[in-house]
């Protein structure tokens, strides 16, 4: 079982270092593709003598796709630019990889997401669990932008893993407000194409429910202040993304 891990990434130069140490282990081969940065993040990546691909962006979707056009074996590891693996799961993968019997097609993960140097282990940030490593001959990324996510064949087998991929979503409470912003964007012109209706009642009473379900439901309010900035973010997001469909009709 030979492993090639892909990063999509822009201006990524404060994360794309660290990610790439964290896969040096576990894959024989590590592709980035990237959309022209302006940054560091090129030379930074030529240092670590990973392949480089320059690429248009056009969508996260279909920008991870091209990415496993240019893998040279079947089991593809994705990671983002700011996430990197736990030793734990590094440790598991290995075990996969020496493991005589056959792979399973499907390694699902747990995702630890990090809010301003604090680990977040309630409401909707985890175990946010994602397929990460699996055979391209049996999946691809599907879902909807910003929301991508890996789409197997039926009837594919599945391993759990313990370990977490260890995500810093955001560094500071401006740069969650801003990724919000962007996301809410692009989830409102996707929406729009799938001609998805909505109005203002729906976009009040959905980011509403976003709040109650992250904070309460989920149990949010045990990770603190930062618990209650999150479902507010989440909130928010849920809201805006109905509130740009309205303004861009």
């Amino acid at each position: 079982m030979k492993i090639s891990a892909v990063i999509i990434t822009f201006n990524e130069e404060e994360n794309i270092g660290d990610c790439i140490e964290s896969l040096k282990e576990v894959a024989d081969e590590i592709i980035v593709v990237d959309s022209f940065s302006t940054d560091e993040t090129e030379k930074i990546c030529r240092e670590k003598k990973v392949k480089f691909i320059q690429h248009k962006f056009e969508g996260h979707i279909e920008q991870k796709n091209f990415a496993i056009q240019h893998i040279t074996n079947d089991y593809v590891l994705s990671l983002d630019a700011d996430e990197r693996l736990s030793d734990e799961l590094k440790k598991e993968i290995l075990e996969c990889v020496t493991c005589q019997a056959e792979p399973v097609e499907t390694y699902l993960m747990n995702r630890l997401n990090n809010y301003c140097g604090k680990w977040i282990k309630h409401g909707v940030w985890y175990p946010d669990k994602k397929i990460r490593l699996w055979n391209k001959q049996k999946g691809r990324w599907g879902g909807t932008n910003p929301h991508d996510k890996v789409v197997m064949d039926k009837n594919t087998t599945v391993k759990p893993f313990n370990g977490n991929i260890l995500h810093y979503t955001a560094r500071t409470p401006e740069q969650y407000k801003l990724q919000m912003e962007k996301f809410s964007s692009i989830a409102a012109q996707s929406m729009l194409l799938e001609g998805k209706k909505t109005n203002l009642i729906k976009a009040y009473s959905a980011g509403a429910f976003a709040f109650v379900r992250s904070y309460i439901l989920l149990a949010g309010f045990l990770d603190g202040s930062a618990g209650y900035q999150i479902a507010k973010g989440y909130s928010r997001y849920t809201r805006m993304k109905y509130e740009k469909m309205l303004k861009k009709k």
